[in-house]
């Protein structure tokens, strides 16, 4: 009679182990390479302001590759890092536990150069252009015009990382390119 006792004895052990709420392990760090991209070499772990960190650590690459290649490069550049940067963002962001950690800025670099990209087909790479370009671009990331707010909103991982800041470089190119055009033609023409 010994053995059925120890047999019920360890089935209702097994019961109540299986009722205990899972401890799920906390996730794993980032590995070097994707923090190192995703916090853009390190730019996006400022304690102020990141993505605008992230975003004037994007300039002396935009620099570069305008020099090196004119706007068409830095456009490509934008296309490669948005691409690169849906799954070293979304690789981060699971590591972390976070949907949009504040401290991943690659996505302010992509969108950053397509401004930057973008004006430059028209203007040429001076104070000016650099400034507006820069500046609008934050104005856009911060603001989330439609459908930037949308996307940030709705779309998770990666991709939803990314797009948003895609779409607000495209409203802050045409916005600089609006605003320099005007002054063209309204203070420099006459």
């Amino acid at each position: 009679m010994a053995a059925p006792r120890f047999v019920e004895g360890l089935f209702e052990k097994a019961v109540s182990l299986s009722n205990r709420p899972t401890v799920t392990p906390p996730p794993a760090p980032p590995g070097p390479a994707v923090r190192w991209l995703a916090t853009w070499f390190g730019s996006g772990l400022s304690p102020i302001a990141p993505g605008t960190a992230g975003s004037l650590a994007a300039l002396p690459f935009a620099w570069g590759l305008n020099g090196w290649g004119g706007p068409w490069l830095l456009l490509a550049g934008a296309l490669a890092v948005f691409a690169l940067g849906i799954g070293v963002s979304d690789a981060y962001g699971r590591a972390v536990g976070r949907r949009d950690p504040a401290e991943v800025v690659i996505d302010e670099v992509a969108g950053q150069w397509l401004t930057l990209g973008l004006v430059l087909l028209v203007f040429p790479w001076d104070a000016v252009s650099l400034t507006l370009g820069f500046l609008a671009f934050r104005v856009a990331d911060i603001v989330k015009p439609w459908p930037a707010r949308q996307i940030d909103r709705t779309t998770h991982g990666g991709v939803g990382i990314m797009a948003d800041d895609m779409v607000a470089g495209v409203y802050a190119a045409a916005a600089v390119l609006l605003g320099l055009t005007a002054l063209e033609i309204w203070i420099v023409a006459p």
